[in-house]
């Protein structure tokens, strides 16, 4: 082997004169002691002050005090040479090469730098924008934007908007990574892009919006609240589509005219601008062609509008404005629900503007709740608001808390309602037929504080209540005693179930107890005397129309659950009755006993006083006898002409049900015949819109395309016409989740009816729920079915995967079908 050095890999690093160390000689193993002990090593004691050692060399096989010391480790001496290659580095003067910031521009063909990572860990402002085409919705909230990114309209729309006045130079978004931590999304297909529909740019510090928004016709939502927008582009009212709409938080002192006229509007918030009118009726005054305008363009869609104030608007929010009485047209949608005009100068011009509005809010058949908390509003501005019995005949919360009106001013100006007034603030809603008026401070309680003082007063009155302390018999009054007057508290009414308690009545063993000794007192032999029987509570009258069952507000029956008996164990093979019996009764029940078992007791439904008007009939978990009772005598109209929904969820129903006879008044019936189940329901109930047959024992084979198609259809198609001359709505809504469903063959052959983009009469369905049934396959014609929500998770079917529904929802699913239909 060459003793010759070898030059080594790489370029050497330098190291100071002063610390290089000599040239080790080639030594055998066992001389380790003897070549650490030699002179011709430099040593050097380690100090902990790096610097001041470097700055005063010691001479090899010296310490600081001169005497001669012990050489250093291979670890002491590594880290000598790195504090000194250290100082060297800092030490050294700094190159003008050091700086290559400025040699940006110079590099030709530079991409911009990347962005910045998101704090919060959201994607970048352009990956964002590209997955708003698979979604439909785009979030660009607290991102800082000075406008909306016209990256949005030129990745979705495919054109560059106009520069703004505010943003004259708008900074360009970056191109998309190609490599590092996020790849780049990729583009849907031309198939899959979805129509943008949500819109969310609040908390940013856009002062302008584009006129191209109104481009977007498929917008639905649109939040800009938290920003500085002090006008709208006139295009803006374009979207007639749009149904909500939060423009709160701004810089607005006026709103587009044509805003009014938007037909779909249900939810608008203006709160805290700077708005001192709202003209509902200034697009309806310009033109009568204004209510439908064409674009410049000649193939732009046509945008219609309203004809009459925001015909749907439910929730009004224009609180925290500078809104007067007389700047409001009075000219108000009818349809609202919610009005709130909360911190505004209602009565800056006078309480006659405001008499004036009220009496025409008063008019509003929908309004529930009116709040005018901390308005400029006092006593003279409710003279007379209610005078007729029909005002506000929907009305629950008028809160004016905070304002000049008192108590005795509400009571003398709300006088004519038809509802009770109150002034109790609870957490709660008001009860049916109460009208909570809020005044002054607000003072929020609990029900159980409100029911306490309740008793507390009664208490009071009863325990000062001059007629106790006069003694009715001698009619003198009482002697005079230094002690309190005692009380004299009224007797307990205890029910029926108390005293059925104190006698020992609530057993089987403590009836028998009774009756034996009833047969006792009786007679004092056996034969002698008449038949004992039980004393007991006049039971209550049973009806429907009792608050437990029926709901007169909503026009809704809900009947209770009922199970099958459980059988008893017991040592005998004696049989029991099915019958009802006190072991079936809810607690805290005395009439379910009279109900009929029946999963569907339609006789006794029918003969109800409300069995014309009822919409909404619920029997979930009756299971105890699977079987439809239905009137004897055959009917020329339907039982139930207006029901619109109908719940049988949990009712172990199968593709055939039990049919019974009977009158209103039997409860226990013996079914004679058996029926095909869906085909007897759209039968029976023509006006019916929503079925939830839900966690039953329905197969495939009932779900044939004539029994569909005689559900789901109305009558204006003919091939579906209904049995009997009466007119059927269809169904909008179908629950069909947790049966033996195996295959939608049926639901197949529907769907090719809409082959070739072709408009079906009389289809209404919305909503289709499949889910947690045996489906093995999904047939790709249901892409052809114009459905809104269909549910089919929990099946067993492995195409299409499941994440084609849980990114993309109905709309992604139903694509995808369509796409792999040949």
């Amino acid at each position: 082997m060459s003793r010759i050095p070898q030059p080594t890999r790489g370029t050497p690093r330098k190291v100071p004169p002063s610390l290089s160390p000599a040239p080790a000689s080639r030594v055998r193993t066992k001389s380790t002691v003897a070549r650490a002990t030699t002179p011709s090593k430099p040593a050097r004691k380690l100090y902990a002050d790096t610097d001041s050692f470097l700055d005063k060399p010691l001479k090899p096989g010296q310490d600081s005090e001169g005497s001669e010391s012990k050489p250093l480790s291979i670890k002491e001496a590594i880290a000598l040479k790195r504090a000194a290659a250290k100082k060297a580095q800092t030490g050294a003067a700094p190159s003008p090469l050091d700086d290559i910031s400025t040699l940006e521009d110079a590099i030709p063909n530079a991409p911009p730098p990347p962005e910045d990572d998101d704090p919060l860990g959201r994607p970048t402002l352009r990956e964002t924008i590209e997955r708003a085409k698979s979604t439909g919705s785009i979030n660009l909230s607290t991102r800082s934007l000075q406008c909306i990114p016209s990256a949005l309209f030129d990745i979705h729309l495919g054109i560059t908007p106009e520069p703004l006045k505010s943003v004259p130079s708008e900074p360009s978004l970056p191109p998309a990574p190609e490599t590092g931590r996020r790849k780049p999304t990729a583009s849907p297909a031309w198939f899959e892009i979805q129509d943008l529909e949500v819109l969310k740019a609040w908390g940013n510090e856009i002062a302008e919006i584009q006129p191209e928004i109104s481009l977007f016709g498929s917008l639905k939502s649109i939040d800009l609240h938290r920003n500085k927008i002090m006008s709208l582009p006139e295009q803006f009212t374009d979207l007639a589509l749009l149904n909500t709409l939060d423009l709160s938080n701004n810089a607005l002192e006026t709103l587009p005219i044509h805003l009014f006229s938007l037909p779909a509007l249900s939810n608008l918030n203006v709160a805290d601008n700077a708005l001192v009118s709202l003209p509902f009726a200034a697009p309806f005054s310009v033109k009568p062609s204004a209510f439908k305008t064409t674009s410049s363009s000649l193939f732009a869609p046509e945008i219609k509008r309203a004809s009459t104030p925001l015909p749907k608007l439910a929730v009004f929010n224009a609180s925290n404005n500078k809104l007067t009485a007389s700047g409001i047209d009075l000219d108000v949608p009818k349809s609202i629900v919610t009005l709130d005009l909360s911190g505004n100068p209602l009565e800056a011009q006078g309480y006659e503007a405001v008499n004036k509005l009220l009496k025409v809010l008063a008019t509003l058949e929908k309004l529930k709740v009116l709040r005018g908390e901390k308005t400029d509003i006092s006593d003279r501005a409710l003279e007379g608001v209610s005078l007729s019995s029909g005002s506000f005949p929907s009305m629950s919360v008028f809160d004016f808390g905070f304002t000049k009106i008192t108590e005795n001013g509400a009571r003398d100006g709300f006088k004519g309602l038809a509802k009770e007034l109150t002034f109790e603030v609870t957490n709660e809603d008001p009860p049916s037929g109460t009208t909570r008026v809020i005044v002054g401070k607000r003072v929020v309680r609990e029900a159980w504080e409100l029911e306490a003082e309740r008793r507390s007063k009664s208490r009071a009155g009863k325990s000062t209540d001059p007629s106790l302390e006069w003694d009715p018999v001698s009619r003198a009054a009482p002697p005079k005693s230094r002690g309190p007057i005692p009380v004299i508290k009224a007797p307990v009414e205890k029910e029926a179930w108390e005293i059925e308690a104190e006698q020992g009545l609530l057993t089987e063993g403590g009836k028998r107890r009774a009756r034996a000794a009833a047969a006792a007192a009786a007679g004092s032999g056996i034969g002698i005397g008449t038949p004992p029987r039980q004393a007991s509570p006049t039971p209550k009258t049973f009806s429907l129309t009792d608050p437990q069952y029926y709901t007169s507000r909503t026009e809704t029956l809900t009947l209770p659950a009922s199970i099958a008996a459980k059988k008893i164990a017991s040592g005998h093979s004696r049989t029991f009755s099915l019958g009802p019996t006190s072991l079936m009764k809810p607690p805290n029940s005395t009439s379910d006993v009279m109900l009929p078992t029946s999963t569907m007791p339609l006789s006794l439904i029918a003969a109800q006083p409300f069995s014309q008007t009822l919409k909404i009939l619920v029997l979930t978990n009756r299971r105890m006898d699977r079987s439809f009772t239905l009137p004897g005598l055959p009917a020329l109209n339907p039982l139930l002409p207006r029901l619109e929904e109908l719940s049988l969820e949990g009712c172990s129903l199968g593709d055939s049900v039990s049919i019974a006879t009977a009158s209103a008044e039997e409860i226990l019936v013996v079914p004679s015949d058996m029926r095909p189940t869906l085909p007897l329901i759209a039968e029976l109930f023509p006006s019916l819109r929503n079925l939830n047959m839900a966690y039953n024992t329905l197969t495939s084979a009932a779900l044939t395309a004539s029994v569909l198609s005689s559900m789901i259809f109305s009558s204006a198609s003919a091939d579906s016409a209904p049995s009997g001359g009466h007119e059927r709505k269809g169904l909008r809504q179908l629950n069909l989740r947790g049966n033996r469903i195996t295959n939608l063959d049926g639901f197949q052959e529907i769907a090719l009816l809409f082959k070739g983009h072709r408009d079906v009469p009389g289809w209404g369905l919305e909503e289709l729920d499949v889910r947690d049934n045996e489906i093995g396959k999904l047939p790709s014609e249901l892409g052809l079915l114009p459905l809104e929500v269909l549910m089919v998770d929990g099946n067993v079917f492995r195409v299409p995967a499941r994440r084609v529904w849980e990114r993309e929802g109905t709309k992604g699913l139903l694509s995808w079908l369509r796409g792999r239909i040949e």
